[in-house]
């Protein structure tokens, strides 16, 4: 049967008060001694039992007072529970259960926050956190990253961190007018990369919603790297423009000439002239089709290189000889050196020799009469063979070192025209050595001369007859 608590504490007190009587009417009518004193040597007597009875009382109270303040400080250890079939168990109990459900309710927010954390740390964008008074909350790993900011940012403003004054007028636009933004930055500090920022307001609860004056409680803005888009945006419109004026230069000619003989001149001795001006221009335009065809086969999902055994030396003797009469005009020689014949790499016969007549017939364009072509082959490492054709040239500027294998580049406008080339060529060097595994750079002095370097994977048994797609 349940008892109250304050049913307890009346009787105990009772039954306190009775005993108190009890020895006060002992010493006073039995030991003859004072009222005063009976009633002081009666409490002396009753008080060990009071202490012992208000100690038994309030022990359970003052754990329960501590188990509730390690509660509120966050310590959430299992509690005991008292059995004293009162007030005092139930609550006892009720305090035992709220730290039972406020540790599982912290453990469920730690695993919220981890998997909150794991989301934000795979994020390729940047996100960005900020608060109602535009204070920042957050920054996620790829933001610092991107930006190169520190991760102590917190409750800094974002003008702090960020200069972007765009960015800044974005945040306080959502935060004060409820207007989401999205635009394009490019940041100083970013070494000219380019970001499309979406800016949206979190809404505040509608209690909190001043209508007349719209607020949010806080923005999150997200930064997307766009460089590389804009990057290709730029290499597909360079594109466009320089393969329509690639072709527009020999269609206008041979539609003037065309023309010209139409009208009559066809009779005349420079009809011949007219005609061999025609087939100029359209063995240049079957060209630049032809590579353009090359290059879009080279870069389809299907394409397949034949592979063989091939070996080095051979290789460059054959590219050679195809160059030499171009050479021995100019009167350029061509060295090779280290062409080893134990050197073999594996690879696609045809297309490896177009590699080295695209890059000898570029080195004999740009070299001045009497210069000389080297050609290095060496072994890279034990997977690789590396190969190497200098020159002796007008080189190439530092600056256009980084895009001169894109297609139609050039470093100077009309160079390329005067002595006949498409502007394909090394566009097509890059694409065939990368079908094969390997990679194509470039090294360059001004007035000095130019370096093209390609790598190409050794020769092994286990490979023969293999095919490589592009990757």
């Amino acid at each position: 049967m349940r008892v109250r608590l304050q049913w307890k504490w009346m009787l105990l007190a009772s039954v306190l008060f009775i005993l108190f009587l009890l020895i006060q009417a002992y010493f006073f009518y039995t030991l003859k001694t004072s009222w005063t004193l009976s009633s002081l040597l009666a409490f002396c007597f009753v008080m060990p039992f009071l202490f012992l009875l208000v100690r038994s009382l309030f022990k359970p109270i003052v754990t329960m007072t501590r188990k509730a303040r390690e509660l509120v400080s966050g310590r959430l250890e299992p509690g005991t529970t008292f059995h004293a079939d009162d007030e005092l168990e139930d609550l006892s109990k009720t305090i035992a259960e709220i730290s039972t459900q406020l540790r599982k309710k912290m453990d469920e927010v730690a695993r919220e926050k981890d998997y909150h954390q794991a989301i934000l740390g795979g994020m390729a964008e940047g996100l960005l956190l900020v608060d109602g008074r535009g204070r920042i909350l957050l920054v996620n790993e790829a933001l610092q990253r991107l930006l190169a900011i520190s991760s102590k940012v917190t409750d800094k403003t974002t003008l702090e961190i960020i200069r972007n004054v765009e960015l800044v007028e974005a945040i306080q636009g959502a935060l004060h007018e409820a207007t989401d933004k999205a635009f394009e930055i490019s940041l100083p500090s970013t070494r000219g990369r380019t970001f499309e920022v979406n800016v949206v307001g979190i809404p505040s609860s509608s209690d909190e919603m001043d209508q007349r004056e719209p607020k949010r409680k806080g923005v999150i803005a997200v930064f997307h790297d766009i460089t590389r888009l804009k990057d290709l945006e730029r290499i597909r419109q360079d594109f466009v423009a320089n393969v329509s004026h690639e072709l527009r230069t020999p269609l206008t000619t041979i539609k003037g000439y065309v023309e010209t003989l139409l009208e009559g001149a066809w009779k005349e001795e420079i009809s011949f002239q007219f005609l061999q001006v025609i087939k100029r221009h359209s063995d240049r335009l079957a060209k630049i089709v032809e590579d353009l065809l090359t290059l879009s086969k080279i870069e389809s999902p299907g394409f397949q290189l034949k592979i063989e055994e091939i070996a080095l030396r051979e290789l460059i003797a054959d590219a050679i000889d195809f160059v030499k009469e171009g050479a021995e005009k100019k009167r350029i020689s061509i060295i090779t050196r280290d062409a080893s014949s134990s050197l073999a790499v594996q690879g696609d016969r045809t297309y490896l020799e177009q590699v080295l007549i695209n890059l000898l017939e570029n080195g004999i364009k740009y070299t001045p009469e009497g210069g000389k072509i080297e050609i290095v082959t060496s072994q890279k490492n034990e997977q690789d063979i590396q190969c190497s054709i200098q020159d002796t040239g007008i080189g190439i500027p530092e600056e256009d070192l980084s895009r001169i294998f894109e297609r139609f580049y050039r470093v100077e406008k009309g160079r390329s025209q005067e002595q006949g080339g498409t502007g394909l060529g090394l566009s097509i060097v890059k694409h065939i050595v990368q079908a094969h595994g390997g990679k194509a750079w470039a090294e360059s002095q001004l007035g000095k001369g130019s370096t093209f370097y390609f790598t190409l994977p050794k020769y092994s048994d286990s490979m023969k007859k293999e095919s490589i797609k592009d990757p």
